[in-house]
């Protein structure tokens, strides 16, 4: 986000500078003004009845109320009390309007956002909203506005002083039912796994043979694990065997548009936190009573997401009293600021977790246009009419912008949105297209039931209505693990996953013949799901869900399993029954599996330096286990940033550099097995490299990179003074002098990528720390719902120097947790505040 906020941060920097010198004392009173009342009583126009809220010792309400209305009411007060500025940001991504909040340097961004429709699409879905959902929508928003209109500017939160040096005449608007919806198109956007890698092959395909591109993608491996690996469909007559789209089906001049497309997708993903090269996914595990200690199933769960800080999850517990026909709510977990509900949790009778299947959901197609009418488009040999769409972008400061958006029955046309061109020939030697477009099909850009979904998984009582809950959950769409206090586990996957009438989706398509068009979905009933299965557990780390012999394409886009296989071996190495403190060592697990297939290459190196072979004996006697104390960790980290580097920044363009993790642990499969793959070669000397000669100048380059980093001293070099997390804000964080209010850290942390322990690195981005993480971790005991046990990476508040803004962090870096409360005595009992809500 900094590219963008950068026009803005360094024009204000000596203003903001003044501004905290001068104002120091109105930012220290602004600060204990964000402060929300937690205690006491409060009276409240809109509720039916009285609401008790109860917060623990790491301030994390359970909310009490008679009413359905009364419970989403105070949900969306307590949620505005503790994080509206992170609502309200949300709220103005997922709609395109950052330009209202922001100014005029976020207009690209909005054009792109508005392009693709997410509010648009999110219209529609409120209109569809069964009268249930639509009603705890609009209590969540009342209980919003019941907090918002008594706390204006840092009332509400201290970013609202920073932002009316940009924005003097901002005041947040009420919230909607509409503003809960736009922010589930975000979410999908930054679980989408296959579009970049659609564009990366485009672009690669232009520049390389084929099967060097293969090298760069590989399949899922043979002995991977398999979610359910014994799923069969009875009768899958309507499925059609995928067949690859042909990349001699591009045309070379709209290779520039699929450039500009990739670079606006860059910035919309940085405001959101995300990147392609991330490894974003989850681990999730579930076993039977059969393997545990309590004799009832055991659940485990983390999301990976990227850090922020407040956190994405927001931990609480909603409880009807009494629970019955007309309140029929008891759950607890975590939920989106912004929503009702809970997104991951337990009621009294199930639990659930998620993980990110990654499916194949978005295609893009090249449009020719009508060279005479740009409103048209050809399709099957005739010229069609687009469907156009004004979007109007309000700019604070500026002029409005009325922005035309043209349809087409595969989507909207986003070629359209990625900005000024001009120089772009000259820049990458590429001629301007002028009578083609991209085109994107993607399931989010169609009405669906997802929040539906979610209130109707709160309320499943049994794995039946677990699955009839499912059928509505339509896009991003997740692995969905189960437990019950009846013995049972199970799985489903949910979604709208795409059938084509032809390709594969892995290349853009030819878009004037509907001859690639999707014909339909997946039926729900096809999806796979799994019952109580022999092994007694199952496990969803990203991992391929069907074997090849499943009649319909879900994706070739796997987490090629590294953490599955881990998690697998962990659970059949158990020493007899498991128990809490077994799933938490698990959790915690940081075994480098990818390392240990490439330290053996190293062993027949030979070095002029006796100070490298000796490090170089280090790292072969290293165990794999990426714990901060590790020096041979730091060592190896630091040959495969180089060896990254030295392998492929000579030939990939820049945009795909490689950022490391499981992806490339199976490239490098492949290329460690053959000496002289073209691969190894360093296009820039006139010499021509080997396998050896690479691995010898990375391990060099990565010694002398530690040197510099941390001193010549070896002995010192371990992997917690290299591998932190810094929490930084989504939006303060880029401007200079104020970010130190509200970031926090850095935090040493085990792990890495591509393992259990999943706090991931980019090598693309120069240095080891932290992009994503387990943004929460999980234990659900089926046997005594007391005994489970939670952690968020920061802490409840989004309000700077709060009590609760930070206190969770240090918890979450050395992987122990929080109680999980659900027994009203102990939520009475760990009580530090008490908060009464009356009519």
């Amino acid at each position: 986000m900094a590219k963008w906020f950068i026009r803005i941060g360094l024009g204000l920097l000596a203003l903001l500078a003044a501004v905290l010198l001068i104002g120091a004392g109105v930012v220290y009173f602004s600060i204990d003004d964000s402060y929300p009342q937690v205690d006491g009583e409060i009276q409240l126009d809109g509720l039916n009845a009285p609401v008790d809220i109860y917060r623990d010792q790491a301030g994390i309400p359970h909310i009490y109320a008679t009413t359905e209305h009364d419970l989403f009411f105070a949900q969306g007060y307590v949620h505005a009390q503790d994080r509206f500025w992170q609502m309200d940001f949300q709220r103005h991504v997922g709609s395109g309007r950052l330009s209202e909040l922001l100014g005029s340097a976020t207009i690209e961004t909005d054009t792109f956002l508005r392009t693709m429709g997410w509010e648009r699409v999110a219209r529609a879905e409120l209109e569809n909203l069964d009268p249930q959902a639509r009603a705890m929508l609009e209590a969540y928003a009342e209980g919003v506005n019941a907090y918002i209109a008594e706390h204006k500017g840092t009332a509400a939160s201290l970013e609202y002083l920073f932002l009316n040096l940009l924005n003097s005449n901002y005041e947040p608007e009420p919230w909607t039912p509409l503003n809960t919806l736009v922010w589930a198109k975000a979410m999908a956007w930054d679980l989408r796994d296959n579009m970049d890698a659609e564009i990366e092959r485009a672009i690669l395909l232009n520049q390389f043979p084929a099967e060097r591109v293969a090298e760069l993608f590989p399949a899922y491996p043979d002995e991977a694990p398999i979610i359910v690996p014994d799923f069969v469909i009875s009768d899958s007559s309507a499925a059609q065997p995928s067949t690859p789209t042909s990349a001699t089906a591009l045309p070379n001049e709209a290779l520039a548009l699929f450039e500009g497309v990739d670079n606006q997708i860059a910035v919309l993903d940085q405001i959101l936190g995300g990147n392609p090269e991330a490894e974003l996914g989850s681990n999730s595990w579930v076993i039977s009573g059969d393997l545990s200690a309590t004799g009832a199933p055991l659940m485990a769960n983390d999301p990976h997401l990227s850090a922020s800080i407040p956190s994405i999850w927001y931990q609480n517990g909603l409880h009807c009293r009494p629970v019955g026909p007309d309140c029929q709510f008891e759950t607890v977990g975590v939920s989106f600021v912004g929503a009702p509900g809970i997104v991951i949790g337990h009621n009294a009778r199930i639990a659930w977790g998620m993980t990110n299947v990654g499916p194949d959901v978005m295609d893009l197609f090249i449009i020719k246009v009508n060279p005479d009418d740009a409103d048209q488009y050809e399709m099957n040999g005739e010229w069609v009419d687009m469907q156009v769409v004004t979007e109007d972008i309000v700019v604070a400061g500026g002029d409005n912008i009325a922005l035309p958006v043209r349809i087409t029955q595969f989507g909207p046309i986003i070629s359209d949105s990625y900005g000024d061109l001009a120089d772009f020939d000259q820049t990458a030697g590429i001629e301007l297209p002028k009578n083609y477009a991209i085109a994107l099909s993607w399931t989010a850009l169609e009405p669906g039931q997802t929040f539906e979904s979610i209130f109707r998984i709160n309320r499943a009582q049994n794995f039946a209505e677990f699955r009839e809950a499912a059928s509505y959950f339509v896009v991003p769409s997740q692995n969905l693990l189960y437990a019950d206090v009846n013995g049972n586990i199970g799985y489903q996957m949910p979604g709208r996953i795409p059938v084509r009438a032809a390709g594969d989706g892995r290349l853009p398509a030819p878009g004037w013949t509907d001859e690639y068009a999707w014909t339909g979905y997946i039926p729900f009933e096809e999806l796979p799901y799994a019952l109580n299965p022999a092994s007694g557990y199952i496990v969803a780390a990203n991992n391929a869900i069907v074997s090849d012999a499943y009649p319909y394409q879900i994706t070739d886009q796997w987490d090629l399993g590294n953490r599955a296989t881990r998690i697998v071996d962990m659970i059949e190495a158990a020493n007899g029954p498991m128990d809490a403190a077994y799933f938490q060592m698990m959790h915690g697990d940081s075994l480098n599996l990818g390392a240990l297939d490439m330290i053996p290459y190293l062993a027949d190196l030979s070095f002029d330096d006796g100070r490298l072979t000796e490090l170089r004996d280090r790292v072969l006697a290293w165990d794999g286990r990426q714990s901060i104390d590790s020096v041979g960790c730091a060592v190896f980290n630091a040959f495969l940033m180089n060896l990254l580097a030295q392998t492929f920044h000579d030939e990939l363009p820049e945009d795909y550099w490689p950022g490391g993790g499981n992806r490339w642990y199976a490239v490098y499969e492949t290329l460690l097995a053959d000496p002289q793959n073209a691969w190894w070669d360093d296009v820039n000397t006139s010499e021509v490299e080997s396998r050896d000669d690479i691995l010898r100048s990375s391990f060099a380059a990565g010694v002398a990179e530690l040197e510099g980093r941390l001193g010549s001293d070896a002995s010192q070099w371990v992997w917690g003074d290299l591998h932190t997390i810094t929490f930084v804000h989504g939006v303060m964080s880029d401007f200079p002098v104020i970010d130190g209010l509200f970031n926090r850290g850095p935090f040493a942390s085990s792990g890495g990528s591509s393992l259990v322990n999943a706090t991931a690195w980019e090598a693309n981005n120069g240095d080891y720390t932290i992009g994503t993480l387990p943004s929460k971790r999980t234990i659900f005991d089926m046997g005594n719902w007391e005994n489970s046990l939670q952690i968020n990476i920061t802490g409840q508040s989004g309000h700077a120097y709060a009590d609760h803004y930070i206190d969770l962090a240090e918890v979450w870096a050395n992987v122990e947790y929080m109680p999980m409360h659900w027994d009203f005595a102990a939520i009475e009992a760990d009580a530090e505040a008490h908060l009464h809500l009356v009519p």
